[in-house]
């Protein structure tokens, strides 16, 4: 049998209904497996199969692949059940998962699969590990979407568990994704079958593959650890900790792009959560190249799956109480537990580019040991790598979850943050949204001295910028409270936000300048701490833009300016 590859244009634009199709090929049942298969063969990276053959002609070609892909399309006419396995045939899967014993389990946080199927009705058979044991709160849990909308929250608490999707008279296809919430310490979800009622050749289809994929490692706050806790008071449950409110799972949404995680709570680099001593047991570079920690899905993961675009890395959190207690010593035994770790990573990763970050709950200290470890890294091995300082949490603008940990607020700021930083990485173009402009602004006080005005300030650890007016001038304009070095995007819509408060009551001119005015407005200002949030629309890129608070004209007051943000938002 030969294999013609000389195609000429619209070869594949019509294939004749009437074509016979071979006696190898009619008596074999084909699934969406052979049609992977077929574009491999003519692509010549697979052997030739008599049943490949489709039409019968002598020939494999694009007409074959072309009347395949018809027939799986192709709706019988006859509704029937039909059951199959969650494997990549019939489902994306995205993070680590293991099959075992004809059961898929998504076993890492935000573990998932996702599919289509068609039909008039769908069921999901589910499967619980030892998981399902703990307390009510300590259980896996999981969600299931269904055209984007989400039809099930709950936690796993039984061996088995059955899901409708949908149901009625009339056939439908629909979208679904099955995703693991909560973290891989607590357990996995496993799927034993997708059952559909259909007419359609093949009911159950794997969703689309996205054209990037990133890996998230990290612990506590990459896992979405109590993000839905009431305050920061809670302890830790299952039913609080939520990936998909992760800044991991928003940053993959806002790019389009599937994703991988390995995050464990508590764990760190060289140490895990201790009160200052080494806590050796919970080490993610340990386990980072198993399936999950946990001994039922402890195999060796397979890197080769997907390959990754960008690894984010997001660990030092846990290690802060044990490298600051011998800080001499110990930071170096940190820097080079981490560099060591990114070798690893490069290793299974070969052309992924590593994002390095840390500081949402703080790291003041540990950060420039990160700073160090990436600029060994560069030395030694390659240039693909990079590392930020995340900001801070603020809680008290932002509310805080469960035991300190960020909450929705502070996640998708973090989120709005990395996707800009992949693009970045990865030279790919950032529609900066969520991104508050003013970030790494520059604080200043402007004086006219010449009418005597005269003024002191003070920037806090958070932002707040605190002026004091000795002698005011003649105008507004004579002391001029500014933030600087904000850049603009023709077109951009942005939300200036701040919080005010003076020891007198007076007006204030706030204003955005740059190479002309954006946004001009006025406040009034009092003792009580009050809220002010403005939109305006960019008309040109402008990379020399400031905010500008006029606070003169008036002697002896003080102004206090907070959560001085300026986001893009369209």
């Amino acid at each position: 049998m030969k294999n013609k590859k000389a195609f000429t244009a619209g070869i594949a634009s019509v294939i004749s209904s009437a074509v016979l199709v071979s006696a190898a090929a009619a008596a074999y049942q084909y699934t969406l497996s052979d049609a992977k298969r077929l574009q491999e063969t003519l692509a010549a990276r697979s052997a030739l199969r008599p049943e490949d053959d489709i039409n019968g002609d002598g020939y494999v070609n694009i007409y074959d692949l072309s009347i395949l892909k018809g027939q799986l399309q192709a709706d019988t006419g006859e509704a029937a059940e039909s059951t199959v396995p969650a494997t990549a045939e019939y489902v994306k899967l995205q993070g680590r998962n293991l099959q075992k014993d004809g059961i898929t389990w998504l076993v890492q946080s935000g573990s998932a699969a996702e599919f289509t199927v068609t039909g008039t009705s769908a069921v999901l058979s589910l499967a619980g590990d030892g998981g399902i044991y703990s307390e009510a709160d300590f259980r896996p849990r999981y969600a299931v979407y269904v055209d984007g909308e989400l039809i099930l929250d709950k936690t796993m608490d039984a061996e088995t568990e059955t899901v409708t999707l949908f149901e009625g008279s009339l056939s439908r296809t629909a979208e679904v994704k099955v995703m693991l919430l909560s973290e891989a310490m607590y357990g996995g979800l496993g799927i034993s079958g997708i059952t559909a009622v259909s007419s359609a050749a093949v009911p159950v289809k794997p969703a689309a593959q996205n054209d990037l994929c990133i890996e998230f490692i990290g612990d506590s706050i990459t896992c979405g650890y109590g993000v839905e806790g009431l305050n920061n008071y809670e302890t830790f449950k299952t039913t609080t900790e939520n990936f998909s409110k992760s800044y991991a799972y928003l940053t993959a949404q806002q790019l389009g792009a599937d994703y991988s995680a390995v995050c464990y709570s508590g764990h760190g680099v060289v140490s895990g959560y201790s009160s200052g001593d080494k806590n050796a047991e919970g080490l993610v570079p340990d386990y980072y190249t198993l399936t999950s920690k946990q001994s039922d899905y402890a195999v060796p993961w397979d890197f080769s799956v997907r390959a990754n675009d960008a690894v984010v890395i997001n660990l030092g959190t846990n290690d802060i109480n044990y490298v600051s207690a011998e800080f001499e010593t110990r930071s170096v035994e940190f820097t080079e537990g981490y560099l060591a770790f990114l070798k690893t990573i490069r290793e299974k990763n070969p052309d992924a580019y590593i994002i390095c970050t840390l500081g949402t709950m703080d790291g003041a200290d540990l950060y420039p040991l990160i700073e160090e470890a990436v600029s060994a890294f560069r030395t030694q091995v390659d240039d693909k790598i990079m590392c930020y300082a995340s900001a801070v949490q603020n809680g008290n603008a932002d509310g805080y979850g469960s035991d300190w940990h960020p909450s929705e607020i502070t996640q998708q700021n973090s989120a709005y943050v990395l996707a800009d930083k992949i693009c970045q990485a990865l030279g790919m173009e950032s529609s900066q949204i969520g991104l508050d402009m003013a970030a790494d602004g520059v604080y200043d006080v402007s004086m006219n001295t010449e009418s005597g005005a005269n003024a002191a300030f003070y920037v806090g650890y958070d932002k707040s910028f605190w002026v004091n007016m000795v002698e005011g001038g003649d105008s507004a304009d004579d002391i001029e409270a500014l933030i600087s070095g904000i850049s603009l995007k023709a077109g951009g819509e942005y939300r200036l936000q701040f919080d005010y408060t003076t020891t007198v009551d007076t007006e204030i001119p706030v204003l955005v300048r740059g190479d002309e005015e954006y946004f001009s407005g006025r406040v009034s200002a009092v003792s009580d701490k009050l809220h002010f949030e403005e939109t305006f629309t960019a008309a040109q890129d402008d990379a020399g833009v400031e905010i500008v608070f006029q606070l003169g004209g008036l002697d002896y007051y003080n102004v206090t300016l907070s959560n001085v943000k300026l986001v893009k938002i369209g």
